[in-house]
This record gives C-alpha cells, structure tokens and sequence, in this order.
C-alpha cells in the first residue's frame, strides 16, 4: 500500500513538479547565522526587505509557530538551448533565462494551491504555501529536503536537475517522514566563480549582490557604478552566467511547461525597439513576464547600458538615434544612462551636438555630472 508521503509527492509529479521532498524544521538552523552575516556585511545592497524581515527569516516558525514540516518542491524551466548565445550579439536584448516565459509566481503558486487543496482533503492538516514572496529561506529548507544543495554560486543545484529550476514550499501544522539532507556536491569545482562577469563573489558560497548583475538589472533603482556598465555587455534583465557554468547542468533538460517556454521573439528583442518603448508599450510587451515587475525606467536604464556597450562594436546608426530616445527620456535615470551609452560611441562630433541641444536646459544633478563624466 503507498504510504501518504509517496502519494503526495506522485500528486505532485501530476501537477508539473519535477521533484518533492519532505523536510523536518530544525530547532536550531546555522542557514540563520549565514543570513545575519551577509547582512550585516552589506551585501544585501539596497535591498532593505532583507534586513527589516531579517528576525522573521531566521526560522520558518517565526513565520508561522504552527509549522512543524515543510515540502521543497522544484519546478523545471530549463533552456531549451545555450543561455549565453545571445551575449555574441550585442546589439540583442540578453534576458535571463526564467524571464523569457510568463512570471513563475503566479503559475507555481497557483499549483501549490491545487497541490495544497489535495492535500487538505486528504490530511486534514493546517498548511501555508510559499512561492519566495515571503520571507522564508526556501534553498537551506530544500537541502535539509535532500532536494539539492547551495552551491558555490549561492543557488540550489540538484544532481537530477541541474540549476534551471524553481522551489516552492508548504508549510504543515503535522510531520511527515522527512528525507536526508543533501550534501555538497561542488568539490574543488570553481566554474560558476570564475564565470561572474563583474567578480561578484566574495569567495565560495559568498555572494556580494551589490557587485551581481541580477542584482542591478532588477533590484537596484539608481545609476550604475560605471565599471559594472562595461561588464554587463547586453544582460539587460538578470544574468545566467554563473548558472550555465555548473557541470551539473549535463542533467538538466529544457522546459516541458510551455508557460515557462521563451515567449515567440523574446529571443530575438533589437535594443533599439526597446529604447523607444513608453508605459503602454511597455507594459503590454511583458504581460505577465517577470520583466514587468520592475518597470519602465529601470527598464530603459538598462537598455541605455547595453546600448552604450553595442555601439563600441557597430556602426549602426539606429543605436545612436535609440541612444538620443533616451536623452529625451522624462526619468533622469535614463537620461543620465543615455549620456554615458552616447560617450560610448567616441563620436566627437556627435557628442557636441548633443550636448549643445540637452546639456543646458537639464535640471538634474546626477544627469548635468554624467555629461560632464561624472557617472554615480
């Protein structure tokens, strides 16, 4: 007879779950000290959630004091080709690999719904679900499952998934036999390190966020230091370097979930297109995409960078009339990125001219120091 453990996790694999596994909750978690200490280093950047929500964080019963066992779930969104071949074309928009798709919290969460409801028909138990909109540290909670382990790069890696996946968790108020944590698989492997194009970690498992480019591209909302800039190449929304790297990725296969799929031409987004993009265009491009969480003008920021970047290698002249959309642009952030991506050009003649036509009339400070070559 199949144990309720085992139909739970075959309930699961019907709804799309790559894998599930149980967890009981320490009474004690050292994933807890490693959190204080990234935060108490800074690393965090501008990212004050972390430390305001820090004391909730620290164990999942300080969430909810009911909780005595969680379920890790993983769900698939692989590459159906090489994430990086989009870095050999510049004047190409590089999105990270689970942005090409529809926004992955509205589609797991609504599973762990259905999941959930199964589940309370059948146990009777108390639960809450989770889909890392909370503040619960769902990696530390999927090794203890045995789901997979933190690697190097901070992210979960799974010998049967790879690195291409993500996790969801219920919370219970009952216990279910727990599975063994996972151990660390990395060895003296350093590939995912050496593979940051901005050097982001501090050393293995130590990641810095305000030098990771995901970090940038979709949590910070200022202008960029400047050698971050000439690094990011096109990765206009997050990066996936650090992830392709893994050895462990010869498990992974591409997304079965057509949601999760790149959309029809997300592949193929011209920078150009993108730098003339107002608030309704915006919006409606990435319709339920993860993209659109982070809005139009940190967006174009973005872009602005990237184009600063394409135009050191081509002499299309669409670049520089994409670069010129943005010192127009009525959010200063992009103006003061479209400075610095025009003085990327080394066009002498063409950075006077502009000058002569915005520099006067610009009010912002941040913005009147860019075009003195002045980046903050």
């Amino acid at each position: 007879m199949i144990d309720l453990a085992q139909a739970i996790r075959q309930e699961a694999q019907s709804l799309g779950f790559a894998a599930a596994r149980f967890a009981a909750l320490p009474d004690v978690w050292d994933a807890a000290d490693r959190l204080s200490a990234f935060v108490a280093a800074g690393y965090h950047g501008d990212m004050a959630w972390m430390e305001e929500t820090l004391d909730r964080r620290r164990h999942p019963r300080n969430m909810w004091p009911d909780a005595q066992s969680a379920l890790v779930l993983a769900y698939n969104y692989g590459p159906d080709s090489n994430p990086l071949e989009l870095l050999a074309e510049p004047e190409t928009a590089n999105i990270s690999v689970y942005a090409r798709g529809d926004d992955y919290h509205d589609l797991i969460k609504k599973k762990l719904k259905q999941l959930a409801t199964w589940i309370v028909n059948q146990t009777g138990c108390e639960l809450k679900v989770f889909v890392d909109t909370a503040p619960l540290m769902e990696k530390p909670l999927a090794q203890l499952a045995g789901l997979g382990w933190q690697g190097k790069h901070t992210n979960l890696v799974s010998r049967d998934l790879g690195s291409w996946f993500f996790l969801g968790v219920i919370l219970f108020d009952c216990v279910f036999e727990a599975g063994q944590p996972e151990r660390d698989h990395c060895g003296s492997c350093q590939a995912c390190l050496t593979a940051c194009p901005t050097d982001a970690f501090t050393g293995p498992y130590q990641l810095d966020a305000r030098r990771c480019l995901s970090y940038l591209t979709i949590e910070f909302r200022g202008a960029w230091p400047e050698s971050f800039r000439h690094a990011m190449g096109n990765r206009i929304y997050g990066c996936d370097d650090c992830l392709a790297a893994c050895p462990w990725n010869k498990f992974a296969t591409a997304a079965a979930d057509i949601k999760l799929q790149t959309r029809q031409g997300f592949d193929k987004l011209l920078l150009t297109d993108l730098a003339g993009l107002d608030d309704t265009a915006f919006r409606a491009l990435f319709s339920k995409a993860p993209i659109k969480r982070i809005g139009r003008t940190s967006f174009l920021r973005n872009v602005q960078y990237a184009l600063g970047n394409a135009v050191k290698s081509s002499k299309n002249p669409e670049l520089l009339v994409a670069i010129h959309r943005g010192l127009t642009d009525r959010e200063p952030v992009i103006r003061g990125a479209a400075v610095w991506a025009l003085n990327q050009t080394g066009d002498a003649d063409a950075i006077e001219q502009a000058s002569e036509l915005y520099r006067d009339s610009e009010a912002d400070e941040a913005v009147k120091r860019a075009w003195e070559g002045r980046y903050d």
